[in-house]
C-alpha cells in the first residue's frame, strides 16, 4: 500500500509549522475536510487521511478492525512527522486518532502536540446500539435512527448501494472496538461535541479527560452528531486557538 495514498488529498505546504491529520466519521472520506484549510491559520497544514474503501481509494477493501487499520496508518505517516503534528478525528475517526496517537508514542516515540476528539464517547464506553451485523434494510434504518450518516447520503439509493460495504465495515470497526488499557497520553486532549448529539453526551465526552496526563478541555456546540458541518463558524475559531496555543508551547 503506497504511503502517499493515505494523504492523496493533502496539499503539502512546506512553510507550515504544524500538520493536522484528520480522520473521518463512518462512511466519510478525506473530502469532508477539503475546505478546512481555508478556515484555519496558514501555519497549519490540513492533512486529511484517506482510508481504504472511499474517495480515491474506493476500489480498495475497507478495514473491519480498528487496530490493524491503525497499524497500517502509523508507518505510512512517519515520513510526514518531521514537524510538529496534531490529530483530529470525528466519531469513528476519534477512535482512530486516539489509537494512532498511542501507537505512534509507544512504537515510534512520536507524540502529537495535541489530540482533538469530536463526537465520540471515551474509549471505555461501549456503543449503545450496535448495527453492523443487521440486514441491509435494518442497517439503513439503524443509520437513520442513530443519525450516523448525513441525510443526503442516506437518501441517495444508488450511492448507498455503492457505499454500504464501506459503511458496514466502518460500523463493524467502531461497534466491535474494545479498549485495551494503556498509559495516558502526554499531549493535551480537546474534546468537541454537539449539544443535541444523543450518542456523545457531555458526560461521555468529559470522560476523555482520563486519557491524558496533561491538560484537557471540552467544547460543546449547537447541533447534533454532525455539528462539525453545521457549526463551523464556532468550531474553526476554537480549533485554531487550541492549535496555535499548542504550537507556541513547542520549540521549533
Amino acid at each position: 500500500m503506497n504511503n502517499k495514498s493515505w494523504l492523496a488529498n493533502c496539499q503539502l505546504n512546506h512553510l507550515a509549522k504544524l500538520r493536522l491529520f484528520c480522520f473521518p466519521y463512518a462512511g466519510g472520506g478525506a473530502a469532508i475536510f477539503r475546505s478546512w484549510q481555508d478556515f484555519l491559520p496558514t501555519q497549519i497544514e490540513v492533512c486529511p487521511v484517506e482510508l481504504p474503501g472511499r474517495g480515491l481509494r474506493l476500489m480498495e477493501a475497507a478495514f473491519t478492525q480498528l487496530i490493524p487499520l491503525v497499524e497500517a496508518i502509523a508507518p505510512a505517516l512517519l515520513p510526514y512527522l518531521n514537524k510538529p503534528f496534531a490529530l483530529f478525528g470525528h466519531s469513528m475517526g476519534a477512535l482512530i486518532a486516539f489509537e494512532l496517537a498511542c501507537k505512534l508514542c509507544q512504537a515510534y516515540n512520536q507524540s502529537p502536540i495535541h489530540l482533538f476528539i469530536s463526537g465520540r464517547a471515551a474509549p471505555h464506553i461501549p456503543e449503545r446500539s450496535p448495527i453492523y451485523d443487521l440486514s441491509d434494510a435494518e442497517f439503513l434504518e439503524g443509520l437513520r435512527r442513530l443519525n450516523g450518516s448525513p441525510q443526503e447520503v442516506l437518501d441517495n439509493a444508488e450511492y448507498m448501494q455503492l457505499l454500504i460495504p464501506t459503511l458496514r465495515a466502518d460500523f463493524t470497526m467502531a461497534d466491535t472496538y474494545t479498549y485495551t488499557p494503556k498509559p495516558p497520553l502526554k499531549c493535551p486532549i480537546t474534546a468537541f461535541a454537539g449539544l443535541q448529539d444523543p450518542e456523545a453526551s457531555a458526560d461521555n465526552i468529559k470522560a476523555w479527560q482520563q486519557y491524558t496526563s496533561t491538560s484537557f478541555s471540552m467544547h460543546l456546540f449547537p447541533g447534533d452528531h454532525f455539528f462539525i458541518n453545521t457549526a463551523k463558524q464556532l468550531l474553526f475559531p476554537t480549533l485554531s486557538q487550541e492549535l496555535e496555543q499548542s504550537l507556541r508551547s513547542v520549540k521549533i
